[in-house]
């Protein structure tokens, strides 16, 4: 079979790799849809220097979705024909964060701990071996291309959303309308928030206008000011950034109305803020926010199927794994929605 693999210098290879064979508590995984996510191309696709993350050459992409084909010994939660979404984290499964299902922040030594699509064959191949304890099955009334959203960058709008306690009393601003703020944007929106959405693409912008974003603005100088007046000189509830720029967090922070909410979710960049003025003074409750836990992914699979979303929407562009390069390259372009690699 033919997997895609990522050199680091903004180049995509095709190369050969034999179908693997399930072991004891494994399974071989039929690909299905398997997504881009934009920690690859900060970390791995663009190559940068510094990375906290670990990339060994493997098979790429951690946003995996499939149809379970075969099973190792011992395997008992699924059989062939399952519809599964792929928990990118493999943890030791032993320490505390492992045994509550935070498997992404595993507190054992890094050689106890691997990662589909980093250290570890991912989803950009016709198949993926898996372990049956990352597995979440998914529903009838999902999509492939859902849940492969779902194993990375819903979870992490979604973990987001929890965080920040969205409900229907907050108004909401997202700040970064990659897919990470898309899928915020939507959760928000289901929650019954009045979601604002920050961006300076006008192609994301009106997709969020068109996920639920009640308002849409232009980043920039007078952004502020505008939020304020749509909000009678308040500021929101609760502030999300997805963008992982200094300006995007300032704004979020300077947004944000008495005892609100805030989450830095935009990974990378620095931030260099006022604290008394922008936080102390304001009582505000800031949190950083990363990956869902897997108990996490479940409760999101139900909450999209009882809300009857599909993260899907938020794609604007589809590839064969044959052309995983051009993926890569519009995806990098950032004036996409989500990017996915699909098989029949």
């Amino acid at each position: 079979m033919r997997g895609a693999v990522l050199p680091g210098d903004e180049s995509v290879e095709l190369r050969e790799f034999p179908v693997p064979e399930p072991g004891y508590g494994q399974v071989l995984v039929r690909m299905r849809a398997s997504g881009l996510c934009g920690s690859d191309l900060r970390a791995i696709y663009r190559g940068n220097e510094g990375s906290l993350e670990r990339y060994i050459g493997c098979i790429a992409g951690h946003e995996p979705a499939g149809q379970v084909a075969a099973v190792g010994p011992d395997v008992r939660s699924v059989q062939p024909g399952d519809r599964v979404v792929v928990y990118h984290i493999i943890g030791c499964g032993h320490c505390r964060e492992c045994r509550g299902g935070w498997m992404i922040s595993c507190l054992a030594p890094e050689e106890q701990r691997t990662s589909y699509g980093w250290t570890r064959d991912g989803g950009h191949a016709a198949y993926l071996l898996a372990e049956e304890r990352t597995l979440v099955k998914l529903p009838d009334e999902l999509t492939y291309v859902d849940g492969a959203l779902v194993a990375c960058g819903f979870g992490t709008a979604y973990q987001s959303v929890l965080r920040t306690g969205v409900s229907g009393r907050d108004r909401v601003v997202v700040v970064g309308l990659g897919p990470v703020g898309l899928g915020a944007v939507m959760l928000s929106a289901a929650s019954g928030a009045e979601v604002i959405g920050v961006d300076l693409v006008p192609e994301r912008m009106e997709l969020a206008r068109k996920l639920g974003a009640a308002h849409v603005l232009a980043a920039g100088d007078a952004t502020a000011d505008a939020i304020r007046e749509l909000t009678s000189g308040h500021g929101v509830e609760v502030a999300i950034d997805c963008s992982g720029s200094g300006g995007g967090r300032l704004l979020c922070l300077d947004v944000a109305r008495e005892w609100g909410r805030v989450a830095f979710v935009g990974e990378g960049g620095t931030v260099t803020l006022e604290p008394s003025r922008l936080l102390i003074h304001k009582q505000l409750t800031l949190v950083g926010s990363w990956v869902c836990g897997l108990v996490q992914m479940h409760d999101l699979l139900e909450f999209l199927v009882r809300h009857r979303l599909h993260p899907e929407d938020t794609v604007t562009h589809r590839y064969p794994l044959e052309q995983a390069g051009e993926a890569y390259k519009i995806f990098a372009s950032g004036n996409t929605g989500k990017v996915v690699i699909t098989w029949p």
